[in-house]
């Protein structure tokens, strides 16, 4: 850290010039024109939605491929380009950035769900500054703004242009990307640890779902009654009242199962919604993306609850838990993937889920299968112990110390007290 006061004490002690991304470079799109059937068998490398929203530094070793023809001009990603998601179901969560840190000569194109932004000047910024940047408390704060929407929110670019960055010295920036980068790799290490136990879990997952031969496979609609939910909105929201759950929650607050639910709505919008029952599973069918529809939580509380369009609601006789974990299943998938439809929203109509074949043991049988799950998904979920715990705890201090050292870079001044520098010196040390 010392390297960095010297530095910052040498270069800008006055601080570091400030300017607008619009006096720094322009906006592009991502593809333009491209139906479902272009993305089967596809010729080209592009960039996916959950890869920009995943990572930081842009994955462009990819599998995702979407047919180009040779005379077909769209633009493609270049190394230092900031790409962002352009929309979400949240301000919050819109405008999620991820950099081209890489350079390629292979083409790389980019999803229509988001943009990019290309410095004019690349020599005045690290690509790997920049990662950091803006995913900063500061940027997300500024990018935040420029949303708007009502069940939707999207970026304005226009807006975007306001947005107003710090351009350090390049000796800082490269200080910075060290001290950062040793906490990301830290994260990553322990991050690659976590994969690898849970795709040994989604394994035996599978496993125990499908393992007994015996089993009678039924018809999901042979023993459940699936209706569409529906019939209130985000801004119907209040602070206390009845309980709801919103189809978009399913993919950034709930697992498996729920007993609690994160928002209310009145009574009168109560009774004018769809409600789940106690041991219903409520299923989302509209996403972005295959992987993602029919994402589904089993509602295990004791009260029903009303829930948003763009969902299945599932009545039944069975172990909630138990569908719940078989909707997670590869044998599911690959079920699911034959209903889908779409192109820049992919749906899964309720009715078409009559037709899903489930194994179904008898009930003492799914209630073991379910204990033995609940233990193997604690251990690859649970914030509070084992590693999604220590890396829960690495992110926070990555996310404290990028924000400190960032605005250090801009005011000029890096003086920490004894106690972060002992923290901080105690995690390079690790390296």
């Amino acid at each position: 850290m010392s390297r960095l006061q010297d530095l910052i004490n040498e270069l800008c002690p006055d601080g570091v010039e400030y300017k607008t991304l619009g006096e720094l470079g322009k906006f592009f799109g991502g593809l333009t024109g491209k139906s479902k059937d272009y993305f089967t068998n596809g010729n080209a490398k592009f960039v996916t939605y959950k890869n920009v929203y995943a990572n930081p530094a842009l994955q462009i070793d990819v599998e995702d491929r979407v047919k180009i023809a040779d005379s077909e001009k769209q633009r493609t990603l270049q190394y230092g380009d900031v790409v962002f998601t352009g929309s979400s179901e949240t301000p919050d969560e819109c405008g999620i950035s991820s950099v081209v840190t890489i350079k390629t000569d292979e083409k790389l194109y980019l999803n229509s769900f988001c943009f990019f932004f290309r410095f004019n000047d690349l020599s005045i910024i690290l690509p790997d500054f920049a990662k950091h940047l803006f995913r900063s408390n500061d940027l997300r704060y500024q990018i935040g703004k420029t949303a708007s929407g009502v069940t939707r929110y999207n970026v304005s670019k226009k807006l975007m242009e306001k947005v107003i960055i710090p351009i350090p010295p390049l000796p800082v920036q490269h200080e910075i990307v060290r001290i950062l980068d040793n906490f990301t790799e830290l994260t990553a290490e322990l991050t690659a640890e976590l994969t690898a136990r849970k795709k040994q879990y989604e394994y035996y997952r599978d496993l125990l779902l499908t393992r007994e031969t015996k089993v009678e496979v039924k018809k999901l609609g042979d023993f459940a009654t699936i209706t569409r939910g529906g019939n209130f909105q985000k801004k119907d929201f209040v602070e206390s009242g009845l309980p709801c759950i919103h189809y978009g929650q399913m993919y950034t607050h709930f697992g498996t199962w729920t007993d609690k639910t994160l928002t209310f709505v009145d009574k009168d919008v109560f009774d004018k919604s769809k409600q789940a029952q106690p041991n219903d599973i409520v299923m989302a069918v509209t996403s972005e993306n295959v992987d993602d529809v029919c994402k589904c939580t089993a509602w295990v509380g004791k009260e029903p609850i009303a829930v948003s369009g763009h969902t299945a609601i599932i009545h039944h006789n069975q172990n909630a838990k138990y569908l719940s974990y078989y909707f997670q299943s590869s044998v599911f998938y690959k079920q699911k993937v034959k209903l889908a439809h779409g192109t820049k929203v992919i749906e899964v109509t309720p009715d078409k889920l009559n037709d899903i074949t489930i194994p179904l043991p008898p009930l003492d049988v799914q209630e073991r299968i379910v204990n033995v799950l609940d233990n193997f998904d604690s251990i690859c979920t649970d914030l509070k112990i084992g590693l999604p715990a220590e890396i829960e705890a690495r992110k926070k201090q990555y996310e404290y110390y990028r924000d400190l050292l960032l605005t250090f870079a801009s005011s000029g001044n890096t003086i920490l007290s004894e106690q972060n520098r002992t923290e901080q010196n105690r995690t390079e040390q690790k390296k």
